[in-house]
């Protein structure tokens, strides 16, 4: 899960590589995420099989 201040929202996906999309998060790209660059890990949880990360985010 990550927050952005500015916003003060959550966003809640799944990623294999969580650095890597933090840090596109925070790169002003287009979209949802995309046009602040405050985004903070809060939380995370591992999961073994993709799909129960998924059932998880939905």
């Amino acid at each position: 899960m990550y927050l952005a201040k500015a916003k003060n929202r959550f966003y809640i996906r799944f990623t294999s590589n969580l650095e890597e999309r933090i840090i596109r998060h925070n790169q002003k790209s287009k979209g949802f995420t995309g046009n602040v660059n405050d985004w903070k890990v809060v939380y995370t949880k591992n999961y073994e099989v993709k799909e129960l990360a998924h059932k998880r985010e939905l």
